[in-house]
């Protein structure tokens, strides 16, 4: 494939991109962000003691929260203890209308309070953004070839919780157990942040990291065929990204994915070559 037909390629697919993040959240991300939201967001100490207790845990919420999400705690589950602040006000003795003094205000205490993750619990499924899918049969070898050839590392261990890639600098580790079309939409979007962050172009702002590593995975997906659906929109605006965001690095993404474009359509040419050698 030349250059020319690797940029129009690009080109249709941010435009469609561009326009799938103007029309707003789809439902599936609508229910993933209202989920998180009963969450906690859990002070540096909780989550420490979250991970001493549960090294494993990905969403961990009250009795109560889990409930009114329609799923419940399993029978016998031990919880994770967290520390919660608590008030306590004074009994307060004076007349109405006589000014409090410090002794009269609320005191701050703290106490230990249980949650479970959700490994630990069972009910309704919890909303998942939308993922990509369909068979990238060939090519998911020809990507990880490409990384191979780029001087980077590929492997499958001590990824962090919560997420299916990591691109550490000359490293990239993929989740293992993926389904291919996911395996090969993420090894793209880490290889982005390779190719794209980690010189000093770099972009300070994370939401910017994470949108210009989503369209260069949506943009090769399209261009080997993969189902996207609203999964790389859902995944930007998860970030707080939107239309002007990713307009503000569309020279950058479409650069980066045509190459990627170019180079998977150049090792199959490769690989043509030796069958023809060998037989």
């Amino acid at each position: 494939m030349k250059a020319e037909e690797a940029k129009k390629i690009a080109d249709q697919a941010l435009q469609d991109l561009t326009d799938a993040l103007k029309d707003g959240k789809s439902e599936r991300i609508t229910q993933y962000l209202a989920m998180l939201a009963r969450f906690h967001r859990y002070s540096f100490g909780n989550v420490l003691l979250i991970l001493s207790q549960n090294p494993d845990a990905t969403h961990v919420a009250g009795f109560g929260t889990w409930k009114q999400m329609g799923r419940f705690v399993k029978k016998g589950e031990k919880g994770i203890v967290i520390i919660a602040p608590m008030s306590i006000r004074p009994k307060n003795d004076k007349p109405e209308g006589e000014e409090q003094s410090d002794r009269d205000k609320p005191i701050l205490r703290f106490r230990g309070v249980h949650v479970f993750d959700v490994a630990q619990t069972d009910g309704e499924p919890l909303p998942e953004p939308s993922r990509v899918s369909g068979d990238p049969q060939q090519h998911l070898n020809r990507i990880k070839e490409q990384v191979a050839e780029r001087g980077i590392t590929l492997d499958y261990d001590d990824v962090p919780p919560g997420a299916d890639g990591v691109s550490r600098g000359g490293r990239i580790s993929i989740r293992a157990g993926l389904e291919p079309a996911n395996e090969f939409s993420v090894t793209v979007h880490e290889l982005a942040h390779e190719l794209l962050h980690r010189g000093d172009q770099r972009p300070a702002s994370r939401t910017v990291r994470e949108t210009e590593a989503e369209a260069v995975a949506f943009v090769v997906c399209h261009a080997i065929g993969l189902e996207t659906g609203s999964a790389a929109s859902d995944y930007i605006q998860l970030y707080d990204g939107k239309a002007e965001t990713l307009a503000e690095s569309l020279d950058r993404i479409q650069h980066v994915a045509a190459d990627i474009i170019k180079d998977l359509h150049t090792l199959k040419k490769i690989q043509q070559g030796r069958m023809r050698l060998n037989m």
